[in-house]
């Protein structure tokens, strides 16, 4: 299975006419949905012996950056599902088998979501708000509020984390593992309502008292970071899908500006098309030099997580620098080609309209700015001495 027989154009075009209704009604992305699974989307990962698409980061990066061309709501929360599918290839490929029940599962029809990320806490991955408290058995009881979790309507499987105050002499460990949609203790709020990204539909996820079995605890870590392989997998997904998706944003608001700039004419100058304005030009050219830097740095990122490269202690400045650079790019671009297409761009329903809202969630997904920044420069510099 080839990544163009997954991700057909035909496919994708119907996938762009949905786009702009589920924004408008704040709708689920069903139908887009029903169409990826049918066609093997969600199992990219999984080994083609097992009847997947045996792909890599790489390929699911470049088909993510295409799908988010059309829709990138939808793009989005597909990653998510992807981020956990992309961690069980990652480690599988380290010799980590500890999450190849995952790849069974979506082999199987499973849909896996994210349950991480939580309100107030900036410490991601290496601290929780949300409590886990040991029951007989060797499972846990969890207890918390996740936020943005992306595919509510339709996850089967929710990976989830949090502490266990009482472990580690008193310092907490970070307890991980997964629900089932049919897992009581758990609710879903219906409180997404957004600027952009609205069919994600990443609502709330109250945990209270959500007991996870023993066999579904796949990993125990301290509090704090640490370099265990499955924070470099998660980050290295997590961080390289993003990018895929808004590098897919930025490359439509460019596309789109280009059409508007050849389609308008200036009745200043005689009617003559606004590709031969020299400001609307450089505009366009800023535009297509800013992408250009962005598809080689996704493409070489996604392909050393592939090919098993040791960047040692630059494997985190690379990933949350690629995020940023991803982000950042999208956004600018979106504002240049909203700037050459005309007020027209500015009415409810216009793609340019929607692209301008969808990109803004760039900046909140982890790693943020000044989180990167601070990764980056103690990458090179080594951390800030203490008074």
């Amino acid at each position: 299975m080839t990544p163009e027989d997954i991700l057909t154009q035909p496919l994708l075009e119907r996938i762009r006419g949905r786009a702009a209704g589920y924004d408008r009604d704040n709708a689920f992305f069903d139908e887009d949905l029903a169409e990826l699974k049918a066609a093997g989307y969600l199992k990219m990962f999984v080994p083609a012996a097992d009847g997947g698409g045996g792909l890599g980061l790489a390929e699911a990066a470049q088909l993510q950056r295409r799908l988010a061309t059309a829709a990138p709501a939808t793009a989005l929360a597909v990653n998510m599902h992807l981020v956990w599918t992309g961690v069980a290839h990652v480690l599988g490929a380290r010799g980590d088998t500890s999450l190849d029940f995952i790849l069974r599962e979506t082999a199987q029809g499973e849909v896996f979501a994210f349950g991480n990320s939580e309100a107030g806490n900036d410490s991601v991955l290496f601290d929780s708000r949300t409590e886990a408290v040991p029951v007989p058995g060797g499972g846990y009881s969890f207890t918390g509020r996740k936020i943005f979790t992306s595919l509510s309507p339709a996850w089967t499987r929710l990976g989830i984390f949090g502490k266990d105050a009482t472990a580690g002499d008193g310092a907490g460990e970070l307890v991980h593992g997964f629900i089932a949609r049919e897992t009581p203790g758990y609710t879903i709020l219906p409180d997404w309502d957004t600027l952009g990204m609205r069919a994600s539909q990443s609502n709330t996820t109250v945990l209270d008292g959500a007991v996870v079995p023993a066999e579904r605890i796949f990993k125990k870590l301290p509090v704090g970071p640490n370099a265990d392989p499955l924070i470099f997998a998660i980050f290295a997904c997590f961080e390289t899908l993003l990018a895929a998706v808004y590098t897919g944003i930025g490359e439509r608001a460019l596309t789109l500006g280009v059409e508007a700039v050849k389609r308008r004419t200036s009745f200043k100058n005689g009617g003559r098309s606004y590709a031969q304005d020299p400001d609307i030009r450089w505009k366009v050219a800023e535009a297509a030099m800013a992408m250009d830097a962005l598809y080689p740095q996704l493409s070489r990122v996604a392909a050393d997580v592939d090919d098993l490269v040791d960047h040692g202690s630059q494997w985190f400045p690379r990933l949350v620098g690629l995020k940023v650079r991803a982000t950042e790019t999208a956004r600018a671009v979106v504002d240049l080609a909203i700037r050459v297409s005309g007020g027209s761009s500015y009415f409810r329903g216009s793609e340019l309209e929607r692209l301008y809202r969808d990109v803004l969630a760039g900046m909140f997904h982890p790693s943020d700015d000044e989180s990167a920044h601070n990764t980056v420069a103690n990458a090179w510099l080594g951390p800030l001495e203490t008074p």
